[in-house]
């Protein structure tokens, strides 16, 4: 296993709390005594929220950094998930991360978390919502290094339902660097990212989540790390790889789930992830879900163009050979094209305004003006358009009169043309991944309360 390079040294510093900055000032003197209580997950739908922010269900945060700063630092990390994805999606090259990377750079930006349980009693567990990434990962009493939240890591001795999965099994060899010591009868292994080494072992035990039990689920129980990035809670892979959620839960919601991602502006529990087929929109906007053979479990969509205004900006297809395409992810907030797409959409945005260009914290089309009109954008793909409305366009500052796109180019080092249609654009949609029928689906939600 290869170490991230230089470009993704990105860790974790002050991004607890950024929410604060895009919530505007009423999140700024937001008080946790009156959040809102937490409503109940129900049948098969999960209750959504943010990881961060004044009423996250981690706790508060910290002090929020600058506007700038925040956006900067965002940016960076960003970047850093798209060499991820792009690691896992290029024919023939080696992996140089380990699953967690994906799990670090959701958990610690703002992002989305659900509740479950595991174990026998049942003991409450925090997931981030990966949908690309397979495997789940806990972290376990006694983990030697692993950071502490204010929810409790998962304590096996206490679950009468805990195994650990056997050298030999079938899953063992399905686990990343999979590893068993001179004698030892579990299945262990170890990952390497960035300046960390973390140590697991492969694990199964029941799994609550909405109204339904998972019996004998198969996760990574950490149980030693060094450096600085272990995960502070679990993470729920959504992916399509063996070991993911959807893969081990297929007998019971037939590989099929959507979210409604609520806005970095609300304070509540205000979006749902929805499992299975019941209760999804019978009339959605669908486009084919495309496969790279190379790395499955990514959402391949084919995007053919992106129009802003009347002026229509050409997408580079899909290309399997190469991982070359456009992926849906949970994990990337804003989102990123290839180059020359971007500066295309970039420039034709900058005209429509017509006001004086400034940047800020990584973002190269901001305004300082009130009085800017936003043209509309329109992602277009195979059988669908998407309308997104201005508040999944553009980035507005707390205290000021700045505005800026919310997309950006992708990184130098991504080698294929990869687009990542990220978090922020997604807001507020029913978004249907329905992996039997080969399709993805969009339709407008408003999932975000006050």
């Amino acid at each position: 296993m290869r170490r991230v390079g230089t470009g993704v040294r990105m860790l974790c510093g002050a991004a607890l709390s950024v929410l604060l900055l895009l919530a505007g000032g009423a999140a700024a003197s937001h008080s946790r005594s009156s959040c809102p209580a937490t409503p109940p997950d129900a049948g098969n739908t999960l209750q959504v929220s943010h990881a961060f922010g004044p009423c996250s269900p981690l706790g508060p945060g910290t002090a929020a950094p600058s506007w700038a700063g925040f956006l900067a630092d965002q940016a960076s990390r960003d970047a850093s998930r798209l060499l991820y994805l792009d690691s896992l999606a290029v024919r023939g090259r080696a992996r140089a991360y380990a699953p967690i990377a994906s799990g670090r750079q959701l958990l610690q930006t703002p992002t989305y978390v659900v509740r479950a349980s595991l174990g026998t009693p049942p003991q409450q567990l925090l997931l981030a919502v990966d949908t690309s990434n397979d495997a789940s990962w806990i972290p376990c009493a006694g983990c030697a290094g692993c950071p502490t939240s204010s929810a409790a890591p998962f304590d096996p001795a206490s679950s009468a339902s805990y195994r650990t999965v056997p050298c030999g099994s079938p899953l063992c060899a399905q686990a990343p660097n999979a590893a068993c010591p001179p004698g030892g009868k579990a299945c262990g292994f170890s990952l390497t990212y960035a300046d960390s080494s973390l140590q697991a072992a492969l694990s199964q035990d029941s799994l609550a989540v909405a109204g339904n039990a998972v019996k004998a689920y198969t996760f990574g129980c950490l149980q030693r790390a060094t450096g600085t990035a272990a995960p502070p809670q679990g993470l729920l892979g959504l992916g399509r790889g063996p070991l993911s959620f959807l893969s081990q839960t297929k007998d019971m919601y037939e590989a099929t789930f959507s979210y409604c991602l609520p806005s970095f502006k609300s304070l509540n529990f205000s979006g749902t992830l929805r499992l299975g087929r019941n209760g999804q929109p019978q009339r959605i906007k669908t486009t084919p879900l495309l496969a790279n053979p190379h790395r499955s479990s990514l959402y391949y969509v084919n995007m053919t163009g992106i129009r802003v205004g009347r002026k229509v900006v050409p997408i580079p297809a899909f290309d399997p050979a190469t991982g070359a395409g456009t992926v849906l992810d949970s994990g990337t907030m804003f989102t990123r094209l290839v180059a020359p797409a971007y500066v295309a959409v970039r420039d034709e945005v900058r005209r429509r305004v017509g006001a004086p260009v400034s940047s800020l914290g990584g973002f190269d089309t901001c305004f300082n003006t009130t009085a800017v009109a936003w043209p509309p954008v329109t992602l277009l793909f195979d059988g669908m358009q998407v309308t997104l409305p201005e508040e999944n366009v553009v980035i507005h500052s707390t205290y000021g009169t700045i505005s800026c796109l919310a997309m950006a180019a992708a990184p130098d080092g991504v080698n294929t043309v990869l687009n990542v249609i990220a978090s922020m654009q997604q807001q507020n949609h029913r978004v249907l991944f329905d992996v039997p029928n080969g399709r993805v689906g969009f339709a407008r939600e408003r999932c975000t309360a006050a």
